[in-house]
């Protein structure tokens, strides 16, 4: 009948939509390789872990963070999948890598890290995220994240550093524009979420957001494949020919006192130097034979065989000395020290990621950068002094 499609029209349309349907979620797909995913993953599970041991150490609580997840995600799902309101850490990479992330957290697990770190049991999760509660949990993340570049550091064998991150409270529901918090969050972004454990008081999830771009370089550099010019090949040095020898002038006697009377009587005054000065040049003392032998000597004798020297060290290699690790240092005065109390954040006079000097006996001898041992911290000689 007019107006009615055919059994093969109907099975042709239905085919057709499945073909855009797979085509439209293979573009997503695509973005991200496995490979990458891969490599993404590896990075943040040893940068995350060092900063657990870092926030533990600051919150006195076993911190566990779980083998992250990578994915692709718009912003639309994230608000979908995300308690509201929660907190916003901006993290900003200055050198080693270009770009930032975004680091999310629970407002209540910020409640409770703040009241841990200002000496609380962490139960005071009514009180309003504060001014001060702010200026902790950027001081926390700064060194979390402190810790973790120092990793990246050491995996992709070149210094990062990041400025000090900046947290800000946000409520999903009431953001119009993504672009308002970061550019990148308007398209597809690339989500790392792990499960945090602290003690009995947290077991929530903690996400870590980058634009695609900036993952895929931190893949590249991970890998390797940044393409480095081939250096030039040095042309092959010519031949050098063997110089030849030189005849060397067979050596004259000197004439005697009777012959440079003859000479100086026959040689015709110049002009204006008195006799007195050409005399001290003529006149020199006839040069004699003499009998030329080397030097003999008598054998030296050590008075210490190298066996008894390496055992008068040996006495001293026992000698207890104490290393000493500065972190960075400042000054404040009697009144502003009278008013530390725990959780007090006191800012030293060195960056995040600087060097650290390392003395000996008080004595500055070389400098280098704090790793994670287990669950204990370390220091990694970089540079010693001479």
């Amino acid at each position: 009948m007019d107006g009615l499609l055919s059994q093969e029209e109907i099975n042709a349309l239905f085919s057709s939509t499945d073909d855009d349907i797979e085509t439209g979620s293979a573009t997503t797909s695509e973005l991200l390789s496995l490979e990458e995913k891969d490599a993404i993953g590896e990075i943040s599970n040893i940068s995350m872990g060092t900063s657990a041991t870092t926030l533990s150490s600051l919150v006195n609580q076993k911190v566990d963070i779980s083998t992250p997840e990578v994915s692709v995600i718009t912003w639309d799902q994230l608000v979908d999948s995300y308690d509201k309101p929660c907190i916003f850490i901006q993290i900003y990479y200055k050198e080693g890598l270009d770009g930032n992330n975004i680091l999310i957290l629970r407002e209540r697990d910020v409640k409770i890290i703040t009241d841990l770190m200002m000496g609380g049991d962490g139960s005071n999760t009514d009180r309003e995220l504060d001014e001060l509660c702010i200026s902790a949990i950027n001081e926390a993340m700064n060194q979390m994240m402190g810790s973790a570049s120092t990793s990246i550091s050491s995996m992709l064998e070149t210094k990062v550093d990041i400025s000090p991150p900046a947290a800000t409270q946000i409520d999903l529901n009431s953001v119009v524009n993504a672009g308002q918090i970061a550019p990148f969050l308007q398209g597809e972004f690339v989500k790392v979420s792990f499960r945090m454990e602290i003690g009995d008081l947290v077991d929530s999830e903690l996400m870590q957001l980058y634009p695609v771009d900036f993952a895929k370089n931190m893949y590249r550099k991970f890998v390797n494949l940044d393409d480095e010019p081939a250096p030039a090949p040095q042309p092959s040095p010519e031949p050098v020919s063997a110089p030849q020898p030189v005849a060397q002038p067979t050596p004259q006697p000197a004439p005697t006192m009777q012959e440079q009377q003859p000479m100086m009587q026959g040689m015709p005054m110049m002009q204006g130097m008195p006799m007195m000065q050409a005399m001290p040049v003529m006149m020199q003392p006839p040069v004699q034979d003499v009998n030329v032998s080397q030097a003999q000597f008598q054998p030296f004798v050590a008075m210490q065989s190298p066996l008894l020297q390496q055992e008068n060290i040996d006495l001293l290699l026992d000698v207890p000395l104490e290393v000493t690790v500065e972190l960075g240092k400042t000054s404040k005065s009697i009144k502003e020290i009278l008013d530390f109390a725990p959780g007090t954040v006191v800012e030293l006079n060195r960056l995040a990621g600087e060097p650290i000097d390392v003395l000996v006996n008080g004595k500055y001898v070389a400098k280098g950068e704090v790793v994670v041992i287990g669950e204990a911290f370390g220091i990694r000689i970089s540079d010693v002094i001479k």
